[in-house]
């Protein structure tokens, strides 16, 4: 395991597309807190609820070195101004349309954020040097991938949803530009990203959602808990400290390419059945009563995929990442949040 990597250089400044996002708010704010400059961009689009947006941004904006830029990264234009008037020297790249599901009911958003958007970004690096761009890939690359756990060296090249398919586009465009330009460029296969402050439009949240709305939340496992679906739940601060830790760190790829893409997840799949008891279970103490989902069972959705489990030995090689928090304290952490938040208790 790698243990002298170098830490956070506060002089720098640090570029962060999607800020008022879920993983873009923690990781601005860690940096913040820790006297860094940070740059932050977001199109605050209402995908999902944007009153959760501002109340991210609103929290980032208290720091006195956080500068907020509103605009979309596939305004080439606006890109390359931001690029050329604060000379960002670490550019870590978030802004996407997320969503599995989504990417079949409105494609071309995908296409708009995820493909031309990401190449602008690209595009502002070659021409404005970075020490280093860090970029939001997915693990949803791996498609139905029957070898578990999911191995970086594994091939990616039969995905199952437009949203994996534009993700593994990014790693094909970063490789290239990192290639032809040499920008120093790092891929992150996130896996299953959940805690307080989350995006609603994650399984978790919308259990929570639906039970207090007094409706039952519907489960895409054919009701088959023999062969449930696994997934590599990741919380939120333990993603923030593996892109913390690479940060600083740029990892020479094969054939002195300066690419490489890491898995970044829990190497631990629950359950999904287990996941929903555990959550029904932290509500409950959030509460103070007992919580119990009443439950529907459907078909798995297309796009899905029956497991997630990343291999992460290759990151914590790399920067010495392993993550540490478990399901039930994460899951606690949001239940708590969730309450408060939303007034239920």
């Amino acid at each position: 395991m790698k243990t002298d990597f170098k830490p956070l250089d506060k002089s720098k400044t640090y570029l962060i597309t999607g800020a008022a996002g879920f993983i873009g708010y923690f990781l601005s704010k860690k940096l913040l807190e820790q006297g860094c400059c940070v740059i932050g961009i977001d199109n605050m689009n209402d995908y999902y609820d944007v009153n959760l947006k501002f109340a991210r941004l609103e929290k980032l904006e208290a720091f006195e070195k956080f500068t907020f830029i509103k605009g979309d990264i596939s305004d080439k234009a606006m890109i390359t101004a931001i690029f050329e008037e604060y000379k960002p020297t670490i550019v870590v790249n978030l802004a996407a349309q997320a969503g599995v599901r989504y990417s079949i009911e409105n494609p071309d958003v995908y296409i708009q954020s995820n493909i031309i958007g990401f190449f602008n970004i690209l595009e502002a690096c070659r021409n404005n040097p970075v020490d280093h761009l860090v970029y939001a890939s997915s693990s949803s690359v791996y498609g139905a991938n029957k070898k578990v756990p999911f191995s970086e060296t594994d091939m990616v090249d039969n995905p199952v949803s437009l949203y994996a398919a534009t993700k593994k586009s990014n790693e094909l465009m970063a490789h290239t530009y990192s290639h032809l330009y040499k920008i120093p460029a790092t891929g992150l296969r996130f896996f299953t990203v959940y805690g307080p402050m989350g995006r609603p439009d994650m399984a978790y949240f919308g259990f929570a959602n639906k039970y207090f709305a007094g409706e039952p939340i519907r489960i895409f496992n054919n009701g088959d808990f023999e062969n449930d679906l696994y997934r590599d739940f990741t919380y939120v601060d333990d993603i923030v400290e593996g892109i913390e830790r690479l940060l600083c760190n740029p990892s020479v790829g094969e054939n002195n390419v300066p690419h490489k893409v890491f898995n970044i997840g829990n190497n631990n799949p629950e359950k999904l059945m287990a996941f929903i008891e555990t959550l029904e279970k932290c509500l409950s103490n959030a509460m103070g009563r007992e919580v119990l989902f009443e439950k529907v069972f459907e078909s798995i959705k297309p796009g899905d995929v029956p497991a997630t489990f990343a291999s992460t030995e290759l990151l914590e090689e790399a920067v010495g990442f392993k993550p540490k928090t478990s399901i039930e304290d994460g899951l606690q952490k949001f239940a708590e949040w969730y309450c408060e938040y939303y007034q239920v208790k």
